[in-house]
């Protein structure tokens, strides 16, 4: 299963946001990686290297890799609609965003671990696949056996974010895809017109 298993604190530092979540790095040195890191007389971005960056941090956020990233957007670009707007939905509804939205993860990574480690269910069923797209009505829930797990019941006492879109039950352990997001319910700082810019060149 192809993952980035690079380092994270670069990452934050290049694009200047926590995208893999609080960093202490990032807090300390707040600028780009390298040796010239901090020199603000860099010369200014081109439009094409605006456009990829803003690519690179969507998908580091999401944790996918070019390929399946590019066919993502294609799909997307193939319905009726704000191409950009499709795109993010497409990456909030896939079942590893959705466990880490519900709080059963503290990161994306862990959420994408406990799916591959088949903690998790939709309607009932154990599903292993991170990338599953889930469809409104669906329900996501913790595997009855791993309900004890101390990484789920730490991770659900210190969640606190709540979504429109979803809906908890926190005595059965059990989630409900309620709709697909609106962009204005999408938290992600990603300017997605951009994205778009740069895969229709």
């Amino acid at each position: 299963m192809a993952r980035y298993r690079g380092p994270k604190s670069k990452i934050s530092r290049r694009f200047k946001d926590p995208i893999f979540g609080p960093d202490k790095a990032l807090e300390r040195r707040p600028y780009g990686p390298g040796q010239h890191g901090n020199n603000r007389r860099r010369k200014k971005d081109s439009e094409y290297s605006i456009q990829l960056a803003e690519k690179q941090k969507a998908k580091y956020t999401y944790g996918i890799l070019e390929k399946q990233f590019s066919n993502m957007f294609k799909a997307a670009n193939a319905r009726p609609g704000i191409t950009g707007e499709i795109l993010l939905q497409f990456c909030e509804s896939r079942l590893d965003n959705v466990v880490y939205r519900l709080g059963v993860a503290p990161t994306r990574r862990g959420a994408r671990q406990l799916v591959s480690h088949r903690h998790i269910t939709v309607n009932g069923h154990v599903v292993n696949i991170p990338s599953y797209r889930l469809r409104p009505g669906d329900v996501v829930g913790v595997r009855e056996k791993s309900k004890s797990l101390m990484a789920i019941t730490n991770s659900l006492a210190a969640s606190t974010q709540r979504h429109d879109w979803l809906s908890w039950d926190n005595k059965e352990m059990t989630g409900s895809f309620i709709s697909v997001p609106s962009r204005d319910q999408i938290p992600e700082s990603i300017k997605e017109q951009l994205i778009v810019e740069l895969y229709s060149k």
